[in-house]
């Protein structure tokens, strides 16, 4: 195996976070990801990672070799897309996590016109509404929808999502409409797993109203609770890529209009290292352009 090689091994470990991280998330055995290391060693002639059954952790001299591995890897990565010129050059495996539905929606569209562009990048992508660390589970970049609070994640926002309060017209016409925030607690929320229990809004005039209202049901994909919102069981917080098609096709109404329930981004997220690979700055930049159109 070639220098840069072992250098990107070497990498692979410390961001990992350890042997046996890197060979579950190559597919390769540990003795194999550990011979790596241990030639880079020998071929340095210096420990660069104190191994132990337990953890763990680098020595002096990796760390001053994992700060410079990290450039070098990216140099190398830019020199070679600078030379080929070539899309097509650009290969590996790509792994990324999106939200459920969130990727059913845009995922298979996008995906085939990305593949179109660079047929040589492997995607894994991995459709799920919990929280994924992108690190330590081995991702290359997530999608996530909100507030971003990982300090150690970068991230480029893609769109904004708006929130909508929204009923079936078959459940207004039995419960009655809500004309006002005080009105909503005599009413049944879909409620999505990690929203907060009182339904916050803003009226016009930048007034905030704070209403608690009944959990009739509560589960963690938006598909699912859009649905049951169509089936007549409840009022539900739903983001447009959702909600508006059903808004347009009267199976929905979008309940008190001139009252906001919030706004988030989507963002493609990844880890904050010196050291980010060709492919997963391609398909950042294709996926703002993508959202751009």
């Amino acid at each position: 195996m070639g220098q840069l090689e072992e250098l990107e091994n070497f990498v692979r470990i410390v961001e990992a976070g350890g042997i046996g991280k890197v060979a579950e998330q190559s597919g390769i055995a540990k003795s194999a990801v550990s011979r790596r290391l241990s030639d880079l060693e020998a071929r340095l002639g210096t420990k660069l990672i104190n191994r132990t059954t337990r953890k763990s952790s680098l020595t002096e001299a990796g760390m001053r070799c994992y700060e410079h591995a990290t450039r070098l890897l990216d140099a190398t990565e830019e020199l070679q897309s600078l030379i080929t010129q070539e899309q097509v050059s650009v290969t590996g495996t790509l792994r990324i996590s999106v939200p459920l539905s969130f990727g059913l929606k845009f995922f298979p569209d996008l995906i085939s016109e990305f593949n179109q562009l660079y047929p040589k990048i492997k995607v894994e992508l991995e459709l799920a509404d919990h929280f994924v660390d992108l690190v330590a589970q081995g991702f290359d970049l997530a999608v996530r929808i909100g507030e971003l609070k990982d300090s150690s994640m970068r991230a480029r926002k893609l769109f904004p999502v708006e929130l909508k309060l929204v009923a079936s017209p078959q459940y207004l016409k039995k419960h009655g409409e809500p004309k006002s925030p005080d009105d909503l607690m005599q009413h049944k929320l879909l409620k999505y797993t990690l929203a907060t229990q009182n339904l916050n809004l803003t009226d016009q005039q930048g007034q905030a109203h704070s209403v608690r209202m009944q959990n009739a049901f509560v589960a963690n994909n938006g598909d699912f609770l859009n649905q049951l919102a169509i089936n007549g069981k409840g009022i539900t917080i739903s983001p447009n890529f959702i909600c508006d098609q059903d808004l347009k096709d009267n199976k929905l109404v979008h309940v008190l209009k001139d009252f906001s329930v919030g706004s988030r981004n989507a963002y493609a997220c990844y880890p904050a290292t010196q050291y980010l690979p060709v492919r997963v700055r391609v398909f950042i930049d294709f996926l703002v352009a993508y959202f751009n159109d």
